[in-house]
């Protein structure tokens, strides 16, 4: 079977640094990089974090210069892949990082959902929000994403997000080459089981490379196992999960990547080098 892009999730933007091993200084951020590239990632998905306590988001360019040099000191060949995410109009913040660092990808939110949660007894975790992604928040991104030679992977919460790509590529707002984001275990978006994932992948637009994002506990695995086994490309790291299979909690990046690439090799696939992924995303 063909190689797979393992992507490395580095850190996130909401977990807390001080309960959970999630890197956001510079020199964190470049080690953990490194102990994934070294396990079999060949591309890193990055947040940037405000720098005293790490629990909050940063768009400050000259951060995001700094945190993308370290990472390239360490792993010069990997590919950098960006945040965009951001709620409301602004985005100047996540374009002036964009503007920067000019990273190989970055992730474009493809659509709009209620991003809900509930506690055990019925109360929200946080005040129900709206992750707005309207069609033109999208297309100002998309238009600095081909501005600078940055390839847009399309983030999809929900079944009618992923018929959006489609529409954005016939409609001429999005060109290839672009990959397509599968997200599964959010609350109020599509549920990590493995037995819908040939249902998204039959609604994906023909020919679009892809991966499955699964946001859980232990049983995220399984959707990874079944994704390797469908063709995609494959995604963990402690943005999305904290936990092995076996139910272990890890203490960072490496330990993940590293049992997604042996979960790959069982599925009948190498991962791919830095150049290889490169081939395979970008033609």
């Amino acid at each position: 079977m063909s190689k797979v892009v393992i992507t490395c999730a580095l850190n996130g933007v909401l977990t807390n640094p001080a309960q959970h091993p999630v890197p956001y200084t510079p020199e964190e951020m470049a080690a953990s990089t490194l102990d994934a590239y070294n396990a079999g990632a060949s591309v890193v998905h990055i947040h940037f974090r405000e720098q005293s306590m790490g629990r909050f988001p940063s768009w400050d360019p000259d951060l995001a210069a700094e945190i993308v040099d370290a990472i390239k000191d360490k792993c010069p060949d990997i590919i950098m892949n960006l945040t965009t995410g951001v709620v409301g109009d602004d985005i100047s913040g996540p374009v002036a990082c964009l503007e920067r660092v000019k990273p190989d990808m970055a992730a474009m939110n493809s659509g709009s959902l209620n991003y809900l949660k509930l506690r055990s007894n019925g109360e929200w975790a946080w005040p129900p929000m709206l992750f707005d992604n309207p069609v033109d928040k999208v297309a100002k991104f998309l238009n600095v994403m081909k501005e600078h030679n940055i390839m847009p992977e399309c983030e999809c919460f929900d079944t009618g997000i992923i018929r959006s790509v489609e529409m954005f590529a016939k409609s001429g707002m999005l060109s290839k080459p672009y990959t397509v984001s599968l997200v599964q275990g959010v609350a109020s978006g599509m549920p990590a089981r493995a037995d819908l994932l040939p249902i998204l992948v039959d609604l994906l637009p023909e020919d679009a490379t892809w991966q499955s994002i699964v946001i859980g506990r232990s049983e995220v695995w399984d959707i990874h196992r079944k994704t390797a086994e469908l063709g995609g490309n494959l995604r963990t790291g402690v943005e999305d999960t904290f936990y092995l299979a076996n139910g272990e909690k890890v203490d960072g990046n490496g330990p993940l990547i590293e049992a997604m690439a042996t979960l790959a090799r069982e599925a009948g696939r190498e991962p791919a080098t830095p150049a290889e992924a490169r081939e395979i995303l970008f033609g």
